[in-house]
């Protein structure tokens, strides 16, 4: 049976980034450009093209990126996407993966704000 291909470890990383130059991503994700924006991974980039296409549509309306959040003292949590649909505020969150300083963040954003996160 072949053997699953293990993440790169934090050192592995710095020497790939000293060997090469580029820095590699933690969890893998692939920074995309779409319309002269940087989004941190393809996942992002094609949901914010699926955002602009409803948008175009009449579906929402005053889409926004990267939107930042105080929180309690200096946190700041940054939305991915905020836009109005049907009316209602939706902040919007691509995830891969959760890590648990963005379920503390998710969970302040409720508690505090009253805002739901939308994962996508």
């Amino acid at each position: 049976m072949a053997k699953r291909a293990r993440r790169p470890t934090t050192n592995t990383r710095a020497l790939i980034a000293a060997l090469t130059g580029k820095k590699s991503h933690k969890y893998g994700a692939k920074p995309t450009m779409v319309d002269g924006r940087r989004f941190s991974s393809k996942r992002e980039a094609r949901r914010y093209s699926e955002l602009k296409l409803a948008e175009q549509a009449g579906k929402i309306e005053n889409l926004r990126c990267q939107v930042r959040y105080r929180l309690v003292q200096v946190v700041h949590y940054v939305a991915d996407f905020v836009y109005c649909e049907n009316g209602n505020e939706v902040v919007e969150d691509v995830k891969g993966y959760r890590t648990r300083e963005y379920k503390a963040k998710k969970k302040q954003m409720a508690d505090q704000l009253g805002i739901e996160i939308r994962e996508v």
